[in-house]
């Protein structure tokens, strides 16, 4: 019963904020890194964020970085992406994954990284 899921997606005007949460179980989280990404209409899933299971440290796509934060809290099995300032382009399928790690790779954004991964949280970003 490995399981992540996403959660906190919703409608938002430009300028707004939304949490995003990751909620996993059947693994052990704590050895596993983050990665948080993400599928606009008509493009291919990028990567945004990774969170790393050592030290947490973090890495960021250059589009969100400084709007966007990740975090974990391993004693709650959950990690978060805080979104600020959303723009239109933020509008997408969010999807949070798991690669047994510790340290996210320069490369975080390689999907092939990840053993598990949830089924994603719809995040609209609309006037």
């Amino acid at each position: 019963q490995v399981q992540l899921v996403e959660s906190g997606g919703g409608l938002v005007q430009p300028g707004g904020s939304l949490r995003l949460s990751c909620v996993a179980s059947g693994f052990s989280f704590d050895a596993h890194n983050i990665g948080w990404f993400r599928r606009a209409p008509g493009k291919q899933r990028e990567g945004v964020s990774c969170i790393s299971s050592s030290d947490r440290s973090t890495h960021y796509a250059a589009s969100v970085k400084g709007r966007f934060t990740v975090s974990r809290d391993n004693a709650k099995n959950t990690a978060y992406l805080e979104m600020d300032n959303l723009k239109p382009e933020d509008t997408a399928v969010y999807y949070c994954a798991a690669d047994r790690a510790f340290y996210c790779s320069e490369n975080y954004d390689y999907e092939e990284l990840y053993n598990y991964w949830g089924l994603g949280t719809q995040v609209t970003v609309s006037s």
